[in-house]
């Protein structure tokens, strides 16, 4: 293998590894803990699947802002109140907490496994 194909690969892998590491200030819980927290109307509960997604299955009380729109929609969220965020398997939903950590968002939640692990248990 060549030293050029090596450090592509190391790029690689560094990328995915990079997008996978918890975000900084923002707590991770299962869904057996999110059942339990489910219904507080301190939180607001925000899935970030694309609308296809959402319609298929859904936690009942979580609102779809899709990721892609996370950005422009952030001002319609209260920075006052906790931030749960969801997705498929917990990726798009941790790039949905840096993105709200870059708004300003203190309190911002994130749950493991997501969607897939939410049908698990």
């Amino acid at each position: 293998m060549s030293t050029s194909t090596i450090i592509m690969i190391v790029v690689f892998i560094g990328f995915f590894a990079w997008r996978l590491v918890p975000v900084k200030g923002v707590r991770n819980i299962t869904t057996v803990q999110l059942k339990n927290e489910l219904g507080d109307k301190n939180k607001q509960y925000i899935d970030v699947r694309t609308p296809m997604e959402f319609k298929g299955r859904f936690i009942k009380g979580f609102k779809n802002i899709p990721l892609d729109q996370l950005s422009n929609k952030a001002v319609t969220l209260s920075k006052d109140k906790e931030v749960v965020v969801i997705c498929q398997s917990g990726m798009r939903s941790t790039r949905a907490a840096k993105i709200l950590k870059k708004f300003g968002f203190k309190q911002i939640t994130n749950i493991k496994g997501g969607m897939s692990a939410w049908y698990e248990n």
